[in-house]
């Protein structure tokens, strides 16, 4: 049991550290980079050959090395249809600004950052699907919550993107 706690507490730190890094990602982005050397030189320890985080790459291809199923709802037809029969809760998982301007129908706003804060908004005892805009956020979320012992999360990888490319969003 001490040896499972300690994995749990691994994995959490692993988590946590890649929120901290994508939250340092979206500040760089959102301010003002100047192109001298110095910037450039910062950014190339960053970032890889095509522009890409290392971090992000890195994770991407962690994620796509994931078995197909696991922890996951792999297309649009597959939610409709658990949406139909067993009614899941959908977890936004995006910023509020995001969720306004299109979701889910029926999706419940639970922006990342504060998911463990609104614990007791998710059931343990039914379905709970979580998405974001392109499946990163939503994917910490999955693993948040199966750390805290919520074995009914899954995510949906297509996100919102998928699901608005399906023709299926709604606008508030």
């Amino acid at each position: 049991m001490k040896f499972k706690k300690s994995i749990q507490t691994l994995l959490l730190g692993i988590v946590l550290s890649f929120c901290l890094f994508f939250s340092i990602q979206q500040n760089l982005m959102a301010s003002e980079i100047s192109t001298s050397s110095d910037s450039m030189a910062e950014t190339n320890i960053l970032s890889d050959q095509k522009g890409f985080p290392k971090l992000e790459s890195a994770v991407d291809q962690y994620l796509m090395s994931i078995p197909s199923g696991y922890y996951t709802i792999a297309k649009v037809e597959e939610l409709k249809s658990l949406m139909a029969s067993r009614q899941p809760l959908l977890v936004d998982v995006r910023e509020p600004s995001e969720y306004r301007s299109g979701h889910i129908p029926g999706a419940t706003n639970i922006p990342l950052r504060t998911l463990a804060r609104n614990l007791s908004k998710i059931p343990s005892n039914r379905p709970v699907v979580l998405y974001c805009s392109a499946g990163y956020r939503s994917a910490m979320g999955v693993m948040t919550l199966h750390l805290l012992n919520y074995d009914n999360v899954q995510g949906f990888p297509p996100s919102f993107a998928g699901w608005k490319a399906s023709g299926e969003a709604i606008a508030k």
